[in-house]
């Protein structure tokens, strides 16, 4: 692959919402995308095509993910421990993301969202920084909007043995990896804005507007 220098130049047409989970990403590049016509890239969309190109040597905490059982992954295991090993959080598979966005047409412009952005990862990629953004939720916000979402019985939660410990475990790591991006946004100086219970989506989608300089 390229340099990062002429990645990013080749990257130049794309803009990045990154952020912890629940934070509204998906919409707000939704809304981006149809306002001004942009091509949507959704990565949460190509996580299974991701787990299957990577081999282990590429994704040595993927593949140990896989192997687990779903108690394994998400009832027994400390949320320190879920943060450390979880393969997206740790970068594996972000060249996937990388290859796939120098495949599509440089017009239309490209919004690509989704947790599997780390700042550190997209920074070396950037011709200008107002092209990022970081989206951090609140805990409750976070937790209002995965209950708007929530169906009881359905969701991967409900394949353990204990779905409130697993719902807990994964609340707490996601909060964890929300403190981090919130550091490393802040050390890198890339955007990242407070997403809160008492933030309109029309506000949000004005700030990332705001954000992007459009």
């Amino acid at each position: 692959m390229a340099d990062a220098a002429e990645l990013a130049a080749r990257l130049r047409h794309v803009y990045w919402i990154g952020g912890g989970s629940g934070a509204g990403k998906s919409t707000i590049a939704g809304r981006l995308a149809e306002r001004y016509g942009w091509r949507l890239y959704a990565t949460d969309d190509v996580m299974r095509d991701h787990a299957g190109r990577a081999t282990p040597e590429e994704a040595p905490y993927l593949h140990e993910f896989m192997a687990m059982d779903m108690d394994e992954r998400w009832v027994n295991r400390s949320p320190e421990l879920m943060l450390e090993t979880f393969h997206w959080f740790r970068g594996e598979g972000f060249g996937l993301i990388v290859e796939d966005l120098l495949r599509l047409p440089r017009e239309p412009c490209v919004i690509v969202e989704g947790f599997r952005l780390l700042p550190r990862l997209v920074k070396p990629l950037l011709t200008a920084s107002e092209h990022a953004v970081w989206l951090l939720p609140s805990p409750d916000f976070r937790q209002a909007a995965f209950r708007s979402r929530s169906v009881p019985g359905e969701g991967f939660m409900w394949r353990t043995s204990d779905p409130a410990r697993a719902g807990r475990n994964i609340a707490e790591r996601d909060d964890m990896f929300t403190r981090r991006l919130r550091e490393e946004t802040g050390r890198l100086r890339l955007r990242a804005l407070q997403v809160d219970t008492t933030t309109t989506e029309d506000e949000l989608a004005a700030r990332v507007t705001a954000a992007f300089r459009l």
